[in-house]
């Protein structure tokens, strides 16, 4: 086999798995701005009157967006719910306000109503009332922030979507690695497995209730699909020499993944009622990272036949394979934005420095996107507004977000190891 970069094959050795169940026990994330976002409008996040959890939830992730910045403080206006000064707030220069009050019934569950001023129309764009089980508070405030973002500007929000990714903690040998779950905004973390042994490459199912990984607990690597609810999970593939890199179909119905039955790593491709495998690629060099597209008409793959690390697409109407990468020396670990437009990737302009980089796939014109060297795993968010990746500072191994225009950016950083190999859930 060619000798290849860590960034391109992708695949992990993974021993002795732990429970299969998700657990509580986990290592948080923390949030750190890395980049505030400049001259976006300004919102005023109003706190709810009776609350103390929703409030900081909504401002959090509003300004985490990069859309807005908060202006919830030092301002000579106030307001309440259906009593706004709009007057007092448009001298101000805040052209919207959220307001709002939680209350707790009888039952332990909570009435949460809040609403979306526009100061300059006058007029509510948002007046809703929700009730929710006291577990359910955060995910609440996530959901209310997801309808204050899509009410502004006309795009689906995700703060509501979750993150998998894989813990590194030294310090406990008997669960080395952790795949877990958490918020967008890193709280709310659930372990799915524990290894002794390196866990990479995570893949969500399209509906997000299974993950597969990769698991090398019968000492030769096999593809893994685990249920997030009851825990139980299935072998997918565990074919001779090499099984890695699972991605679904957009329908769920299919799998490609990377294996190296036939000695040289391909891309193949499995029907999951039946578990026929069809072998996609036929060439030489290593293909690997297969990604199927959201119209599930073709699949995007790195390869380097060309002489060096590229991304390829490959058409499933008539077979045939095209490069769309030509920018830099290196291009791998390709993610495709929800719309079929983007292809986030792994971009090397020169020397050893690699950067995540978003090419408009129509055009080929490749903006970097981080200002970090050593950058890896980028994944889109739903909406395509965002991108997780994992990254180095110093000497912590880190996740960031960072909005695709590059206005905001934030780290997700753990105070019990290095996180590494995000993976966005669908929504």
């Amino acid at each position: 086999m060619k000798m290849m970069h860590k960034h391109f094959l992708g695949l992990a050795m993974i021993a002795a798995i732990g429970p299969a169940l998700i657990s509580t026990a986990n290592a948080q994330l923390y949030f750190e701005i890395a980049k505030a976002p400049e001259r976006a409008p300004k919102i005023a996040i109003i706190p709810f009157s009776n609350d103390q959890a929703i409030y900081p939830v909504v401002e959090q992730d509003l300004n985490r967006s990069g859309r807005f910045t908060s202006a919830s403080k030092n301002l000579p206006a106030t307001a309440s719910l259906d009593n706004v000064n709009a007057e007092a707030w448009k001298a101000a220069g805040v052209p919207y306000v959220v307001l709002g009050d939680s209350k707790q019934n009888a039952d332990g569950t909570f009435s949460v109503r809040y609403q979306l001023y526009d100061v300059e129309k006058q007029a509510f764009l948002l007046n809703e009332l929700l009730t929710v089980p006291a577990s359910r508070i955060r995910s609440a405030a996530h959901m209310i922030s997801d309808a204050i973002y899509q009410a502004l500007t006309g795009i689906k929000g995700d703060f509501s979507g979750r993150i998998a990714y894989v813990l590194r903690n030294p310090a406990t040998p008997e669960q080395r690695y952790t795949l877990q779950i958490a918020d967008t905004d890193g709280e709310q973390p659930k372990t799915v497995l524990s290894s002794r042994d390196p866990i990479l490459s995570p893949a969500w199912t399209p509906d997000a209730k299974k993950i597969a990984y990769v698991s090398f607990e019968t000492k030769r690597p096999a593809i893994y699909v685990q249920d997030l609810a009851t825990g139980t999970r299935e072998k997918l593939a565990g074919f001779k020499g090499l099984n890695g890199a699972p991605s679904f179909s957009p329908d769920g119905k299919s799998m490609l993944f990377t294996a190296s039955m036939h000695d040289n790593p391909e891309v193949y491709q499995m029907d999951l009622a039946t578990r026929q495998v069809k072998r996609m690629t036929v060439d030489s060099a290593i293909d690997t990272e297969a990604r199927y597209a959201p119209d599930g008409k073709s699949f995007i793959f790195t390869s380097d036949r060309g002489g060096s690390a590229q991304i390829y697409r490959y058409n499933f109407a008539d077979g045939s394979t095209k490069r769309l990468t030509f920018h830099g020396a290196f291009n791998a670990r390709g993610s495709l934005s929800a719309d079929g437009q983007y292809v986030a990737l792994v971009h090397r302009p020169s020397g050893s420095n690699y950067k995540v980089a978003i090419q408009e796939i129509s055009t080929g014109v490749t903006n970097i996107l981080t200002p970090t060297s050593l950058d890896e795993s980028p994944s889109f968010s739903p909406n395509g507004q965002m991108v997780v990746y994992a990254t180095r500072e110093g000497n912590r191994g880190l996740l960031a977000i960072m909005s695709t225009d590059g206005r905001f950016r934030m780290n997700l950083p753990s105070e019990q190891g290095e996180v590494r190999e995000p993976a966005w859930a669908p929504k």
